[in-house]
């Protein structure tokens, strides 16, 4: 039997928008806006930016260089570099994330759908404010139709998935970022002609580090490897596809950028809209669906913007899922291409049955608290803040620990020419200040330290 081609990216633009399309997903555009909202605004995004800087590009970097290094799925790469060791048990953690990610995330992506279609008949149109948050509540506590649309949602994704990576996740995603980035522009210029949007801005834009709480800092920390996709071995997988003539700190820096541009665009759309109707911002993960519709009725031809929004937004949930599915394909099919149809529906399935919970939090279960946390809210955190960044710390320590100095400095090398100095900086980076700022949030987290 002749050996199977390696599996690769056909172009380095395409490589870059399929993992921009993975970090720029619902982290950036659903859940920004509302954990900024409840977590001081202004003081919390600055946080986040640094965060997304000083430690998500360090890490960005690092995942990338790991994957194309050893150019398999991530659970063999640990093993290749750390054999006879419990160190692959590190993929395994990016497994559970990335199902337990999907579980809710494909909740949310059954929202869009369902609003997409409403939008379309006209359900939406207009309506009061306090009409769109009751029509919105009985959307989510319809069960029938919340399942089938988080159904349909997976669906979707695997679709795409089984195509492969080349005539699926890159071709694909080549299409909905533009798309994603030119709405949300028309988007954030309308927000910021509404009546007191400065408001909103001064939220967004001017800290008040009053407002922060030690759980704040830990959110800011989570959602900058929550918007990134690090810490679950996500982009070990993607990178593992690249030749070695990409340029690994460029790219990197290209997603970097292009997360915190949207991530800013995010905030400029919504805030000013909130203010603007004299809401508080701390409406909570239904703030998407209760406050943009009322800001697209405000514009002429409003219902064409919203459709065209809602799509842009789901292409941005879209493609963030076919990452986390292409992982755990890549691990599960170690790299046999014949396997990828089934192996992508069957995960597909797996992880839509693991979402029903998450799915139902709002209607039949909405009564049933873990730690007075619904099946959704405890889910959300338990990725967000304790599996991404456990898998940012184990990452972090993993790569400087079982790679030597010269051979990160040669690998980096290998289709960029970085100066000693940026090596330095980012090596250390990686090697000291990432681990040692997850310890600290951690420590924090389970009380043993305070600040």
């Amino acid at each position: 039997m002749s050996e199977q081609k390696p599996v690769q990216w056909a172009s380095k633009i395409g490589f870059v928008m399929a993992a921009a399309g993975s970090a720029i997903g619902l982290g950036a555009i659903w859940k920004f806006p509302y954990v900024a909202g409840t977590n001081g605004g202004g003081a919390f995004f600055l946080i986040f930016v640094l965060f997304t800087i000083l430690l998500g590009y360090p890490l960005l970097v690092g995942e990338f260089i790991f994957g194309r290094r050893n150019q398999t799925n991530a659970i063999d790469a640990y093993k290749k570099e750390a054999p006879r060791t419990a160190w692959f048990l590190t993929g395994w953690v990016g497994v559970a994330a990335c199902f337990l990610v999907l579980s809710f995330y494909s909740v949310i992506g059954g929202w869009i759908l369902l609003y997409i279609v409403k939008t379309a008949s006209g359900s939406l149109s207009g309506l009061t404010q306090e009409q769109y948050g009751a029509l919105f509540g009985s959307v989510i506590q319809n069960p029938v139709q919340t399942l089938a649309a988080q159904l349909i949602f997976m669906v979707l994704t695997v679709l795409v998935v089984a195509r492969g990576v080349q005539k699926g996740i890159e071709r694909v995603s080549a299409v909905m970022m533009p798309i994603l980035f030119i709405l949300f522009v028309l988007l954030v210029l309308r927000s910021l002609t509404l009546d007191h949007a400065i408001e909103g801005v001064k939220f967004l834009l001017v800290p008040h580090f009053g407002d922060l709480t030690p759980e704040s800092v830990l959110f800011a920390l989570g959602q900058a490897f929550f918007t990134l996709t690090l810490g679950v071995s996500v982009m070990v997988t993607y990178s593992s596809y690249l030749p070695k003539t990409q340029n690994i700190p460029r790219s990197a820096a290209s997603i970097v950028v292009m997360n915190i541009i949207v991530t800013l665009l995010a905030g400029l759309a919504i805030f000013p809209a909130v203010f603007s109707f004299g809401l508080e911002p701390n409406e909570g993960p239904t703030l998407l669906f209760t406050v943009l519709p009322a800001v697209f009725e405000q514009l002429p031809f409003g219902i064409l913007f919203f459709i065209g929004f809602l799509v842009a937004f789901l292409f941005a949930a879209l493609t963030s899922a076919f990452s986390m599915v292409e992982m755990i394909v890549a691990i599960i099919g170690k790299g046999d291409e014949t396997k990828r149809k089934k192996l992508s529906w069957a995960s597909g399935f797996l992880i839509f049955l693991v979402g029903i919970p998450s799915c139902l939090s709002y209607g039949m279960l909405s009564d049933v608290r873990i730690f007075d946390k619904t099946f959704f809210d405890v889910v959300d955190f338990t990725v967000s803040n304790v599996l991404l960044p456990l898998g940012a710390l184990l990452i972090s320590i993993f790569i400087p620990l079982k790679i030597s100095k010269q051979e990160l400095w040669a690998e980096m090398r290998q289709g960029s020419h970085p100066g000693k100095a940026f090596f330095y900086i980012w090596f250390y980076l990686l090697r000291f200040v990432v681990p040692l700022a997850i310890i600290i949030v951690f420590l924090n987290l389970i009380g043993i330290i305070s600040f």
